[in-house]
């Protein structure tokens, strides 16, 4: 069966658009089913500005329907599996509402360090999300949202890491566990476990990004 999206039959008026070459400025006409198409002045090609994307994420038949998937969509479809890991940890957690607020948060955490500190988000974010899921579950996980091999293999390296952190150890891991050490100081700060002046201190001997430290520093009690 043909997507419907993609099937002239239902197309209206605005099928046919054009859009300005962000090179050269000039008009390239686009069919709304075009993934791509090249500037005729000065040969940029242009990511179709008005596809939606979202169902490549996880269509096991994306690139029959789309064609090869342009380079430039890449970084936005490991985005849209980041979003459907995250939905899928809240379905592993259920009710476990704690747990949701410890991955979501850890997240949130290694968002802000990754895009000070670079790397990739979507590896970073995947594993924030899975570290306390299980590998056999997280696996099952990155498998049903349609993540590639590679992308999984990533994601397992950088969680096998945590539990032997070095020197060498690459900058995503370094993310993660920044972030994860930063939700557990603020629940040891919560619950009364530590002070304010151990925390500084924990800052300041676990935390392996400035970014990171910048981040636990701004969210000590007397510091907000």
């Amino acid at each position: 069966m043909k997507c419907p999206g993609q099937d002239m039959k239902y197309w209206k008026d605005d099928a046919i658009f054009e859009a300005n070459c962000p090179k050269c400025g000039s008009i390239i006409e686009f069919y709304k089913d075009d993934t791509t198409r090249k500037c005729s002045h000065c040969q940029h090609r242009l990511v179709n500005p008005k596809m939606d994307f979202g169902c490549a994420s996880y269509c096991q038949f994306a690139e029959q329907c789309l064609g090869t998937l342009p380079e430039e969509f890449m970084g936005s479809r490991e985005d849209l599996l980041k979003d459907k890991v995250a939905v899928e940890m809240k379905r592993y957690f259920h009710a476990d509402f704690k747990s949701i607020r410890k991955a979501t948060t850890a997240a949130r955490h290694a968002e802000n360090i990754g895009k000070a500190e670079g790397g990739n988000l979507a590896v970073i974010l995947c594993a924030a999300y899975l570290h306390d899921t299980g590998q056999e579950s997280a696996r099952s996980i990155l498998q049903k949202v349609g993540a590639g091999e590679q992308m999984i293999l990533d994601i397992f390296r950088l969680l096998e890491d945590q539990a032997s952190l070095g020197p060498n150890t690459f900058l995503e891991a370094q993310i993660v566990h920044d972030a994860l050490t930063i939700n557990q100081l603020q629940d040891d700060l919560k619950e009364g476990r530590i002070d304010t002046d151990r925390a500084k201190q924990l800052v300041d001997q676990q935390l392996l990004t400035a970014s990171a430290q910048s981040i636990a520093a701004a969210l000590l009690p007397e510091n907000r």
